[in-house]
């Protein structure tokens, strides 16, 4: 099923509490937006997750809701609160203390792309901003919301698995000279937003497919981690951030000749994430 704001793929049946998504990797670029816009449409994807709902593809044949976002990130960002307004970019908007993630330019309607290049040659009302809020980023939130309710109601419990890629460069300033960079980075806000067991069996199944992991570096998690993530309660979220390079040409944003390898092997790992509370598994809910 599907709307302007959200594809949702759902099993034949649900056999996990586990809901995959990816909130950025939509790619539907209004025109008008394109042509507000200073920059190129190959360089504004450059904040897109590109084919990372591809990758993910897998889960509802494993019994789990898979969420994608059709709007791309560079037009409202998913992974911040609807009140992350930056007075930079949105007409008629206060400072309200200090967020470093407006400040950088990377509020819920987004002042730049990587690489800190601006969007826009000037300022959005705030009607257009707010309007943006309602069609895209409230339908999102409240399907996802809803989908982890249903699966705590079945299961017991609700594991949010949210997947993200992360530029190969991003890793360079937080790896000591002539260790190997890790290729998947879990945040769960320091253990704040999943169980340690949840969040152990989920590192496991990364390296059994022989993938280098690191936690909560530099990526910890953001606004869906810490809104879906109450462990105490049974609801689990984690952000996972996939290396780019491992997949696709970051410079001309197209699939590398193994790409196809790369998703079975995720989807073996998907598969081994899917079973983390599943009846008949070893239980890891609090």
């Amino acid at each position: 099923m599907q709307n302007e704001a959200y594809i949702l793929t759902l099993p034949a049946r649900r056999t996990t509490p586990v809901v995959v998504a990816s909130p950025h990797s939509g790619r539907d670029y209004p025109a008008d937006f394109l042509r507000a816009s200073v920059l190129d449409r190959r360089v504004i994807r450059s904040s897109e997750d590109a084919f990372v709902d591809e990758l993910v593809s897998v889960a509802p044949q494993l019994g789990a809701p898979l969420m994608l976002a059709r709007a791309p990130r560079a037009y409202i960002d998913l992974n911040r609160g609807c009140d992350e307004l930056d007075p930079a970019v949105v007409e008629g908007v206060g400072r309200n203390g200090h967020n470093p993630r407006i400040a950088s330019g990377l509020g819920v309607i987004p002042r730049v792309v990587a690489g800190g290049r601006s969007i826009y040659r000037g300022k959005l009302s705030r009607d257009e901003a707010e309007a943006r809020i309602a069609r895209f980023w409230r339908p999102y939130h409240a399907r996802l919301d809803r989908l982890l309710g249903e699966s705590h109601r079945e299961f017991g419990m609700a594991v949010l698995v949210d997947f993200h890629s992360m530029p190969h460069e991003a890793l360079e300033s937080h790896t000591r000279p002539g260790m190997p960079r890790p290729d998947v980075v879990l945040g769960d806000r320091f253990g704040a937003t999943v169980s340690p067991d949840v969040m152990d069996q989920i590192e496991a199944a990364f390296v059994r497919a022989g993938l280098r992991v690191s936690r909560n570096t530099p990526f910890a998690g953001a606004f869906i981690t810490q809104t879906y993530g109450r462990p105490s309660r049974g609801f689990h979220a984690v952000q996972v951030e996939i290396d780019r390079s491992l997949y696709m040409n970051e410079a001309t944003i197209e699939k590398l000749p193994g790409f196809a390898t790369f998703q079975a092997i995720l989807a073996d790992v998907i598969g081994d994430i899917c079973a983390v509370g599943r009846p008949g598994q070893a239980l890891a809910a609090e």
